[in-house]
């Protein structure tokens, strides 16, 4: 099951300490302390691996290296090795009383957690007035912080709609995808990706009449369509009251995030074939009206109508971008 959403402590690393040491030799017997290293420093790096929050739920502590002590000879300690977390590309990392960053590039990378400064040796505690200092510096400790871990998926167009309205399928059929597909609510019970020549879609798992409150399967995937380009609201016509339908996941989502209502969306009306061609034309021109934006019928087993929806999106495509 993917993993979306977690929390995790990280520690950077403590600096080193200075020292004092002085030399004894011929040619230099003053002090000749080295400074501690700096701590290494806490970062996320994003991946393309989705799964790659999977680790973060057996293992909640991660912490960077410490810096290394001043030595003598003027000799600095090593810093301490930074630690680098991967995380999946559209991860949002809630740092606990700081800022939420997003990570939106495979290869970004931020910085969450920094490392302790090193100490001072007693060469740089010296002067005119004090020519043999025996003062050196403590390192200082890292920060220590939690973070959560929140993926949203980047899909230039997300599949949403009420369960078992075929959005698996229909994912499956126009993608190499491979949704699980099953005829009983809630089948699909983590997002899925497929792609079209270079169009991104994913399968948001149904919705239901109250999830933006946590009902069902609750707010966990409607985060995944906040960051698509696109929606697919999918309505099988099959459906008893197909525009009911329509207007409940349009509530949903109008009530967890404005921006997410004001996406630009197509409507397709799935299970074509399960209705009489005219009663399928009449639910076209309902949900038309309804929704002002294009509505199209689709069937995974009538080709032609795969090759048509196939044929709009190689338009979204060619127009460089989702509009």
């Amino acid at each position: 099951m993917l993993t979306d959403d977690v929390t995790i402590r990280v520690f950077a690393g403590r600096g080193g300490a200075g020292t004092a040491t002085f030399g004894d030799g011929k040619s230099h017997r003053g002090p000749d302390g080295g400074n501690g290293g700096h701590g290494g420093s806490v970062f996320l790096e994003a991946v393309a691996d989705l799964g790659a929050l999977r680790k973060y739920r057996a293992q909640k502590s991660f912490k960077a290296g410490d810096g290394r002590d001043g030595r003598s000879s003027f000799r600095d300690g090593h810093a301490g090795e930074d630690l680098v977390l991967p995380v999946p590309r559209g991860t949002v990392a809630h740092v606990a009383g700081g800022e939420s960053l997003e990570l939106l590039e495979v290869g970004q990378r931020v910085q969450v957690a920094s490392g302790g400064r090193g100490g001072k040796g007693n060469f740089l505690y010296r002067s005119s007035t004090n020519t043999a200092p025996r003062q050196f510096q403590d390192g200082k400790p890292g920060e220590e912080v939690e973070v959560r871990l929140e993926l949203k998926l980047i899909a230039d167009i997300g599949l949403a709609g009420l369960p078992n309205v075929g959005k698996s399928s229909l994912l499956n059929a126009i993608t190499r995808a491979s949704s699980r597909v099953a005829n009983y609510a809630f089948t699909t019970l983590e997002p899925h990706l497929g792609v079209h020549f270079d169009l991104v879609l994913a399968d948001i798992p149904g919705i239901i009449e109250g999830a933006s409150t946590g009902k069902g399967l609750g707010v966990k995937f409607l985060r995944h369509i906040e960051r698509t380009r696109m929606i697919f609201h999918c309505v099988a016509a099959s459906s008893e009251d197909p525009v009911a339908d329509y207007r409940t996941i349009r509530a949903e989502l109008s009530a967890y995030s404005a921006e997410l209502a004001s996406k630009p969306e197509w409507v397709l009306v799935t299970k074509a074939d399960e209705v009489e061609e005219s009663e399928l034309l009449k639910i076209v021109k309902k949900l038309e009206k309804e929704s002002g934006n294009k509505v199209v019928a689709v069937s995974i087993i009538d080709d032609a109508r795969l090759d048509a929806l196939r044929a709009e999106l190689s338009k979204l495509q060619d127009a460089k971008g989702v509009e």
